[in-house]
């Protein structure tokens, strides 16, 4: 952890504190899928009251990070393949709908370049795992941020939870392959000759190969 994250720790809260705990001991792996999340074990890992860790995983729920398990006991949320495939059809769905309004808007130039610049970031992200999927994520939630359609954005960050979840719990090479920046610029450059059809032609076959990376075993 940076010392600049290790100064904004100093001014969370204990609710906070444990939240971001527990959201990295998730998507770092330390909690795998289908883990259950013990309230008192937590507590004393953390030094913290049960109160506070009831908090932190109601909040985590609402990230459809975790979900009720056997006796309403917290667990980390684990998709069936099925699942996988559903969720990214529906964000295939939000992401192709967010390519088609920003064709349409008068501000296309500095779109893109807001794009592009997402982009750089992606690429340059090539050696945390964490700090790629970070990258990866926040030019898919910008390209929906940039349609102006907040309702648009707001679903879609319903997803992001679950997402990082299949993402994380995946090997490392089937991870990191859907989140090259090579198989995003096709989408901008498409975008910027305003062609819609080709960006979520393309948006849709990113989607589809994540999904079977993702549901591979190998």
């Amino acid at each position: 952890m940076t010392e600049e994250a290790l100064r904004s720790l100093d001014r969370m809260t204990l609710r906070e504190r444990a939240l971001v705990a527990l959201r990295e001991a998730i998507l770092t792996g330390r909690y795998g899928p289908g883990d259950h999340l013990g309230e008192v074990e937590i507590a004393s890992q953390l030094s913290i009251s049960r109160g506070t860790v009831r908090e932190a995983l109601r909040h985590l729920q609402q990230e459809g990070l975790v979900t009720p398990g056997v006796r309403g006991m917290l667990r980390v949320r684990s998709l069936s393949p099925d699942e996988i495939d559903e969720l990214f059809r529906v964000r295939c769905a939000l992401e192709g709908q967010a390519v088609s309004e920003i064709v349409e808007s008068d501000g296309l130039p500095q779109i893109i370049d807001e794009l592009n610049a997402s982009l750089d970031k992606l690429e340059a992200a090539t050696g945390d795992l964490t700090e790629q999927l970070e990258a990866d994520l926040a030019f898919h939630a910008q390209l929906c941020a940039l349609s102006g359609n907040s309702i648009l954005l707001d679903t879609w960050r319903h997803l992001e939870g679950p997402i990082r979840v299949v993402v994380m719990s995946a090997s490392t090479e089937n991870r990191r392959f859907p989140m090259w920046a090579g198989h995003h610029r096709p989408i901008v450059e498409a975008l910027e000759r305003g062609d819609a059809d080709t960006a979520v032609r393309v948006l849709r076959e990113h989607m589809q190969a994540a999904v079977r990376l993702l549901n591979s075993k190998d």
